[in-house]
């Protein structure tokens, strides 16, 4: 089994507690079912935020979610001029037996800027 990275990022409206953990939650599920892994599975979870967030912990969403053995770690992203705000990055490392092209990579709302390679038109996961 090799270690795999699965990337992730989405955008809220408001900084809000709320906000910050229905769209972490929205984006770890999402992850999970297009990647088909279990909480077992999961090395640990890196969360970064924006700098014009800070109502709440994006890991909350994790544990709120029932991933309480799973090792998570938070931080803010880097402050660059003209990057993308009110943004919450996720990178989920599992024990897979898939190959790095097998890993779909999710970016939702307004994150959807970040890597428009990996989304289509119509801004949904694209297939590989």
């Amino acid at each position: 089994m090799t270690v795999r990275g699965i990337r992730g990022a989405t955008t809220v409206d408001a900084n809000s507690k709320e906000s910050i953990i229905s769209r972490s939650k929205e984006l770890l599920l999402l992850l999970q079912k297009a990647n088909h892994f279990n909480t077992e599975d999961i090395v640990s979870i890196f969360f970064s935020m924006t700098s014009d967030l800070n109502a709440a912990f994006p890991a909350e969403a994790a544990r709120q979610l029932g991933w309480n053995k799973v090792p998570l770690f938070g931080m803010q992203e880097s402050d660059v001029e003209g990057g993308l705000g009110k943004c919450i990055r996720i990178l989920i490392q599992i024990n897979s037996n898939k190959i790095q092209d097998e890993i779909r990579h999710c970016y939702l709302h307004e994150a959807k800027r970040l890597r428009r390679d990996l989304v289509d038109i119509e801004g949904k996961e694209e297939e590989k």
